[in-house]
């Protein structure tokens, strides 16, 4: 399995990814454990470094965590498994869990790398009947104040390096051919957010961990987050000062009958 081919963007930028990247809010893991029982077992496909999956260990009784990159998967925080959590090197189109072994399929700003009709026809292969397919992401950060200017610049510089995948997450997942009845999300409106409280350096790992920076590194050799490093900084203030940062979140929620 390990050998399937798959859209590898983040591989070469796992170090960063597992450090930077943001973890989602307890209000959305608590949202989702009201919606199955806490002796469920879940299937996480995509689970990268694990942002999602200490959220659900905490609350289910197994998370079977799966990823196609080796490399996302060696900086899993729970590797290399055991306990309530296992890990497996496989794409989110197909796993070896048994047919109808779990209650959730729980899916983090992954799903648009997936060839949905495949990843789809798994979910009804592995969900019980009653089981949940639950699905989030984020679309970009708002910058924070007085950083418009600087971060349109380095927006302006990545923007030809986004993989086409990205338009999905910009749209929310709409107009996906979704199986199962859809349930309403019991995440309050004000809750759907990311928050982080992030100095200068993180942020700045943040930025090199995203795929069209280093797509625009592979492809030009300019290192856009080097390149206008300075403009940001200046931006920022006092590198150590913690600034807020937000993302837009959203979830589907669909229940397989």
């Amino acid at each position: 399995m390990a050998s399937e081919r798959f859209k590898d963007h983040f591989s070469g930028v796992a170090d960063s990814y597992a450090a930077a990247r943001p973890e989602y809010p307890d209000a959305l893991f608590d949202a989702l454990a009201g919606l199955i029982p806490a002796d469920a077992r879940v299937w996480e496909p995509g689970c990268g470094s694990g942002q999602a999956t200490r959220g659900l260990a905490a609350r289910f009784a197994h998370v079977h965590a799966t990823e196609p990159s080796a490399e996302q998967l060696a900086r899993h925080w729970a590797w290399p498994g055991g306990g309530s959590v296992s890990l497996a090197v496989e794409p989110g189109e197909r796993t070896a869990l048994p047919d109808a072994s779990v209650q959730m399929v729980a899916v983090a700003q992954a799903l648009h790398w997936f060839d949905r009709p495949r990843f789809f026809a798994e979910c009804e292969r592995v969900l019980a009947a009653g089981g949940m397919l639950a699905a989030w992401g984020y679309a970009d950060f708002l910058p924070p104040e007085g950083m418009i200017d600087a971060v349109a610049a380095f927006r302006r510089q990545i923007e030809p390096h986004w993989p086409p995948e990205r338009a999905d997450i910009d749209a929310r997942y709409a107009g996906f051919d979704w199986p199962f009845p859809m349930v309403a999300s019991p995440l309050p409106a004000s809750e759907s957010w990311l928050e982080v409280e992030w100095s200068l350096a993180r942020f700045l790992r943040y930025l090199a961990s995203q795929s069209a920076s280093a797509r625009c590194l592979a492809e030009t050799g300019d290192d856009p987050v080097a390149r206008h490093a300075p403009a940001l900084a200046a931006a920022w203030g006092d590198p150590d000062e913690v600034r807020p940062i937000q993302w837009p979140l959203f979830l589907h929620l669909r229940r397989k009958p």
